[in-house]
């Protein structure tokens, strides 16, 4: 797999956090996230899964093993995870797979269960541009593509389209499928975070709440003016909430 590492080599006297994207995604969604990370103190591997990005090979099709995959990756006997949406339930399942390795996880708009509508499964195993348009547009809050966008001259569906429009056939119909058929079994007993989008759509805050009573002494952050791409919508919320929680 390939991963950002914010060109800073891996030292294993540092920290190790670890980027994990969303269903049809890649690791330049968390480009502002990884960077200061990497900046600051923490080795950082942000990655593409198999069959996103720059990753080769075919996309893993289901959660678990695309969570096994990803600690097989890592060259940390401990780190955390930053997992956003389909990112989140890996996180979810490294740290209920290996807990003595998963130091903390933040989880970015994610819900439990992550059941996808039938209209946009179908879409996306079609391989038709419906997909596309229903994970863009629900993927916003409603108002904040319409120039709120924190960087100008960023057109904030067409960012996603383009990333989206890269992926080979068949590849964003295995990360819906694996979301939608995933069930946690085991237990969190490390410290986690949640940052939700109060505009949500896709995950609201709300179907994140027996997920968030699984897990004992979890904090939440609710940001209120974006949907479920947090990291683009309110990066620099998205940035201070990580900040704060990862530096205790």
């Amino acid at each position: 797999m390939f991963a950002y590492t914010a060109g800073h080599a891996f030292d294993k006297a540092k920290p190790t956090m670890v980027f994990v994207h969303g269903a049809g995604l890649d690791h330049s969604w968390f480009g502002l996230q990884s960077r200061y990370f990497g900046y600051h103190g923490w080795n950082v591997l942000a990655f593409d899964l198999p069959g996103h990005g720059r990753s080769g090979g075919s996309p893993i099709s289901s959660v678990g093993g695309m969570a096994e995959e990803v600690c097989k990756a890592v060259p940390a006997e401990k780190f955390s995870i930053v997992g956003h949406s389909m990112g989140a339930l890996i996180a979810l399942e490294c740290a209920a797979s290996a807990p003595s390795r998963v130091d903390r996880i933040a989880l970015i708009g994610v819900a439990y269960p992550m059941k996808v509508g039938e209209a946009f499964l179908d879409a996306a195993k079609r391989d038709s541009y419906d997909a596309f348009d229903m994970e863009t547009i629900w993927g916003h809050a409603a108002q904040v593509p319409l120039g709120g966008n924190p960087s100008p001259g960023m057109w904030m569906y067409g960012d996603t389209q383009a990333r989206l429009e890269r992926l080979a056939p068949g590849v964003l119909y295995n990360d819906l499928k694996a979301c939608n058929d995933y069930v946690l079994e085991g237990e969190i007993a490390c410290p986690a975070l949640f940052i939700l989008g109060k505009r949500d759509v896709m995950t609201p805050p709300r179907s994140a709440k027996s997920i968030q009573e699984r897990i004992p002494g979890a904090k939440t952050v609710l940001i209120d003016l974006s949907g479920h791409s947090l990291m683009a919508e309110a990066p620099d919320a998205t940035l201070d909430a990580l900040i704060e929680f990862f530096r205790t």
